[in-house]
């Protein structure tokens, strides 16, 4: 069986998905997975839909290292209006989407109760080029491929907990003060 980074509490109610050494940006792969966690598979399918139709973007929090600015980025939660539309990395998880979907078929889920409630992305190992420079000197040309886990749960209806009734406790000091209150002092009537 495959190892993932993160297990379920539940297994019986989740499906998961994984992509290894996939030849997409890594650090696109980072703030797409934190795009689409929290939502549904079907919510999930239709914004990354648009993203490759540019009428919504990914959000850039982390690498934000020479992102262009743009408008569209005031919808969103992000640092200096920094947006991008990464197209190979969302088709990417597109297809993890397609695949988790099915599992959670073949599981059995509700697909209208799961939600989306790990995305896992990590550094896979470099892959090696070269690119030839003037002067006659060589430097290295890598690519950033990732590793990409997904992990959707079915969730169930939350029961409310009632609220106990806790007694407030008094200090020694505070006892004291409320004892020396209910005494009275003095006469008259």
């Amino acid at each position: 069986m495959v190892k993932y980074s993160q297990e379920t509490d539940n297994v019986a109610k989740a499906a998961k998905a994984k992509g290894t050494h996939l030849r997409v940006h890594f650090k696109h792969c980072r703030e797409i997975g934190q795009a689409i966690k929290g939502r549904s598979i079907t919510k999930a399918r239709a914004y990354l839909e648009n993203v490759l139709a540019f009428k919504e973007a990914i959000p850039f929090t982390k690498y934000t290292g020479g992102i262009g600015r743009h408008a569209v980025a005031k919808q969103y939660k992000t640092p200096g209006d920094k947006v991008q539309w990464p197209q190979k990395a969302t088709k990417t998880f597109l297809d993890l989407l397609r695949n988790i979907e099915s599992n959670a078929e073949a599981k059995g889920l509700e697909m209208d109760k799961v939600l989306i409630t790990s995305v896992n992305c990590n550094q896979a190992p470099k892959m090696r080029r070269r690119t030839y420079r003037a002067h006659g000197r060589v430097n290295a040309y890598q690519s950033s491929p990732a590793h990409i886990e997904i992990i959707v749960e079915e969730k169930s209806e939350e029961i409310v907990k009632e609220k106990e009734v806790v007694e407030a406790r008094l200090s020694k000091k505070q006892l004291a003060q409320s004892r020396t209150r209910t005494i009275k002092i003095g006469g008259g009537i």
